[in-house]
């Protein structure tokens, strides 16, 4: 018989309460430092440089910038610099050294409107191939930057001639296993899900799950697909068997229901990518596991391969506010360790215990 002591515990380490809207919080990687993103009532933007130390945080660097930020990545970034590239406002694409960040080392005018999200591959080692970063916006358009590259996206993908611009609310890299294959997963306002093919331009895939599309994820950035977790608006989320692609039904996809609020965030645990935490607007965090069907695949009547999905268990959850869950980030170097801000203006550091027994 199984005790609730064997399961997963979720602990809140450590609470820091903030005078600001805290938008995005990010561990900087091999330290045991992160950083925080938002916004002052006056409309500045903030940036602040937290190390956790002997059970608290201390504050070690905050600096405002002209507008409030929306989003933050180091993806982008090698472990020597690591470089933070952020979304504001205003469209606006920054990266900051931050052991400087008086003055970014990158600035472009990425968007007409505001940078809802943003990710970068090709650093930190993860991902083959070129740093880029890739950015989402009220303004309907997807975009992929080379910080090497000034001014000029290396791809855009924006609706065509005489079609509606729909708000993109969140961007993902994935399925960077080589030099030449990427893909960009997209999720907007109206429920779409897009899958652009960054080797070949092209649209691969598109999906729509009925509901505004809060965050779209990859078990991981750097191998070959394999599975994609969207949330969405009214608590339920997706996982997308990414291996097999049917010509007419594209990926087999299982759905849960995890409260009746939004889902604002998904993140896979970096130690293991079959357990993820979603990120809930009534303030709580739930802790998933997936598990594989026995055949990941089988043929249809027409002898086609077409995807077989697996099942979703809820390993635990906790409520830690009264507020939406905003950002959520797993510590890259140590397991179990994460930080996650809320609209309480406040930033916790959580422990979750026991993830190599489940």
């Amino acid at each position: 018989m199984s005790t609730p002591f064997e399961k997963p515990q979720i602990i809140s380490h450590v609470q820091r309460s903030l005078n600001y809207t805290v938008f995005d919080s990010k561990w900087i990687p091999c330290s045991a430092k992160f950083v925080c993103l938002g916004n002052y009532a006056r409309g500045t933007g903030v940036m602040q440089i937290y190390e956790v130390e002997h059970g608290e945080v201390k504050l070690l660097k905050e600096i405002e910038k002209a507008k409030p930020i929306k989003c933050g990545t180091f993806g982008a970034s090698s472990l020597q610099q690591r470089h933070i590239a952020t979304g504001d406002f205003d469209g606006n694409l920054n990266i900051w050294n931050l052991e400087v960040p008086d003055v970014s080392v990158y600035s472009v005018k990425a968007h007409k409107e505001i940078v809802n999200s943003i990710d970068g591959v090709g650093g930190l080692g993860i991902g083959d191939g070129a740093p880029e970063i890739v950015t989402g916006s009220r303004d309907g358009t997807v975009k992929v930057w080379d910080p090497r590259q000034k001014d000029s996206p290396v791809a855009n993908m924006e609706p065509g001639e005489g079609e509606a611009k729909r708000d993109c609310w969140t961007v993902a890299f994935g399925h960077a296993f080589n030099d030449q294959d990427r893909c960009v997963c997209a999720g907007y306002d109206n429920g779409d899900i897009k899958l652009f093919d960054l080797r070949n331009m092209s649209l691969r895939w598109e999906t729509n799950i009925k509901n505004g599309v809060c965050h779209v994820e990859f078990d991981r950035k750097d191998i070959n697909m394999n599975k994609l977790v969207a949330t969405s608006l009214e608590g339920k989320f997706h996982v997308f068997d990414m291996r097999t692609q049917h010509p007419t039904k594209g990926f087999d996809s299982v759905s849960e229901k995890a409260h009746k609020s939004t889902i604002w965030q998904v993140r896979h645990l970096p130690q293991n990518r079959d357990i993820f935490m979603t990120a809930g607007g009534a303030g709580n965090l739930h802790l998933w596991k997936y598990e594989y069907p026995a055949q990941r695949s089988k043929k249809d009547s027409d002898e086609v391969d077409m995807g077989v999905a697996g099942t979703v268990n809820l390993l635990q959850n906790v409520t830690l506010s009264t507020q939406p869950i905003a950002s959520l980030d797993w510590s890259p170097d140590k397991q179990g360790l994460c930080v996650c801000s809320s609209f309480d203006q406040s930033v916790r550091v959580l422990i979750v215990t026991k993830l190599n027994r489940v």
